[in-house]
């Protein structure tokens, strides 16, 4: 069974850094490639931040290019999201993505604010 667990959410203050982890599991990890989603309220959800396979290459949002860091570790079948110079706009719910098995988390909630 396919599952991916997103935890670290929480709030954190304008300029702060929060780092997002996703557990995968039920699937061949080390030959996907993940993303990173966001929703905040109201709005649709947006991509965030893509990973291949390997780790090699990464892409990111305009929105979050240099304060956003996209990793993998395929040995603890692990993906992260490192946010630092976090702003309101940040506010949303994240959500990891395995395109390989179309299949999403539940969701960590992620709150920047003073």
């Amino acid at each position: 069974q396919v599952q991916l667990v997103e935890s670290g959410g929480g709030l954190v203050q304008p300029g702060g850094s929060l780092r997002l982890s996703c557990a995968a599991s039920g699937f061949i990890f080390s030959s996907a490639g993940m993303r990173w989603y966001r929703q905040a309220p109201g709005k649709e959800r947006e991509l965030v931040a893509i990973i291949t396979s390997s780790g090699d290459s990464t892409y990111y949002a305009d929105s979050v290019k240099g304060r956003f860091t996209i990793s993998r570790d395929n040995a603890k079948r692990m993906v992260y999201l490192q946010m630092n110079s976090l702003k309101p706009e940040d506010t949303a719910v994240y959500y990891c993505y395995a395109p390989t098995v179309g299949s999403w988390g539940q969701g960590t909630q992620v709150t920047v604010s003073s």
